[in-house]
């Protein structure tokens, strides 16, 4: 949105599967864990959806929670709506903000809303009700060309959770639903509360073109930001899954970074994360290696844009619990103390304001990127790939100290020995 705040970009998010974020899963484990979780640097966190499940063609013995019954009420087996409203007040008491999944693209087979307003329905070819991604089975789609009386019911639910004090909407495959909607609705919540955060989980470019060779509609990255104010990374996922899996050198994801700067409004926020419950934990695919985990931690904060943390990424977890039962994330270490280093960095004006520039390094499997304004220059050099050699870099012949852990970066001839250490140093200028 061209009035987003960019201040948005040094905003950290905590990510939370309330079903299997605890052995009880329910909003009253959530409230126990605020403080720590508030020690971390957290500005929000963020709910997967809460609402009930559907029963009909659901996946696995408990269902998807993105397969929703009624919008207008709570999950029982998370709590209550006044469990819920207890966490939104707990929340704000934190100083935090809380942010709520929300889930238009399609609603499950026995929903309420189906069950009153079939009308409001997608139909294929032969009239019958259905979805546009047929894996997507236990669920069916909505069809936003049925009228205005969709667009309205829809807005009021989100109307009242603002009202009810929610700070924040994380929109489902919100490329799939049209851009005029959400418009819409950002309208209708504005005049609830006008600073209410919007985050697309906009789509895979891939799936994007799918989608449209199929005939739906389907918005791009960039046609995104006419309506929300933070979209997902997946633009550039791809790529970073590609060099974790060996199947391309790490320059690809690199150089998409550097695109996203060329591509898209200039107060566009990024949402960047690592890990979230669609994708494979950091910890999983560097086989619990420390040093990689530290390193791709530091480079996913030191980029322009907000920064989200899966809950169980700060105890280098394995497990990305199952959507569709009940799984807890496992614990393999602990990275809270660098995590709190890189959110009170991330809160510094100059990675809302500053100016960012990635460099592409001849040797592979190291970033090094800095960030700049008229004062001073932070420069971060990740080594990812626990490569060995000498790396390059923008500075001066000199001894610095790295934020991260206090130790000496020797600089000779413009020129530094790669360690296992994620650096990050701080110039004047």
């Amino acid at each position: 949105m061209k009035n987003t705040n960019i201040k948005l970009r040094n905003m950290v998010i905590y990510q939370i599967y309330v079903r299997n974020f605890s052995t009880s899963g329910k909003f009253d484990a959530v409230i126990k864990d605020l403080d720590r979780i508030k020690s971390l640097g957290v500005d929000m966190i963020y709910l997967l959806p809460v609402h009930p499940i559907g029963e009909k063609n659901k996946k696995g013995s408990l269902g998807c929670p993105y397969s929703i019954q009624d919008y207008r009420r709570i999950a029982s087996e998370l709590g209550t709506m006044e469990d819920f409203k207890r966490l939104i007040e707990a929340t704000h008491q934190k100083k935090m903000k809380i942010m709520m999944d929300i889930v238009y693209n399609h609603t499950s087979w026995d929903s309420v809303l189906l069950k009153e307003h079939p009308e409001y329905f997608f139909r294929d070819k032969a009239g019958n009700i259905s979805g546009k991604v047929l894996d997507w089975s236990d669920v069916t789609d909505f069809d936003y060309s049925s009228g205005k009386e969709l667009w309205d019911e829809l807005s009021d639910i989100l109307v009242g959770y603002a009202k009810m004090g929610v700070d924040g909407f994380r929109c489902d495959v919100a490329s799939l639903v049209p851009i005029d909607f959400w418009k819409y609705a950002r309208q209708q919540v504005s005049k609830v509360n006008r600073k209410v955060i919007w985050l697309s989980e906009s789509i895979h470019g891939s799936f994007c073109k799918e989608m449209r060779d199929k005939g739906f509609e389907c918005a791009s990255e960039p046609e995104i930001y006419q309506a929300f104010d933070m979209a997902y990374d997946y633009d550039i996922q791809s790529h970073y899954e590609n060099y974790l899996l060996a199947k391309a050198p790490l320059k690809y994801f690199l150089e998409g970074i550097v695109r996203q700067e060329e591509i898209y409004p200039a107060n566009y926020v990024k949402m960047k994360n690592l890990e979230n419950h669609d994708c494979v934990r950091i910890a999983h695919y560097v086989n619990l290696n420390i040093d990689k985990i530290h390193n791709w931690t530091a480079l996913n904060f030191f980029q322009k844009g907000a920064a989200m943390i899966y809950a169980g990424q700060e105890y280098c977890a394995t497990i990305k619990p199952s959507l569709f039962e009940k799984e807890l994330y496992d614990i393999n270490g602990d990275i809270t103390d660098l995590i709190k280093k890189l959110t009170q960095l991330k809160k510094n004006s100059i990675f809302a304001k500053g100016v960012f520039h990635f460099y592409i390094p001849e040797i592979d499997g190291v970033a090094y990127n800095t960030v700049e304004d008229e004062h001073k220059k932070y420069h971060g050099i990740f080594n990812v790939g626990d490569t060995k050699g000498e790396l390059k870099v923008q500075i001066e012949d000199g001894n610095y100290r790295n934020y991260l852990n206090g130790k000496i970066v020797k600089v000779r001839n413009n020129t530094i020995t790669l360690s296992n250490d994620p650096i990050i140093l701080r110039l004047k200028k």
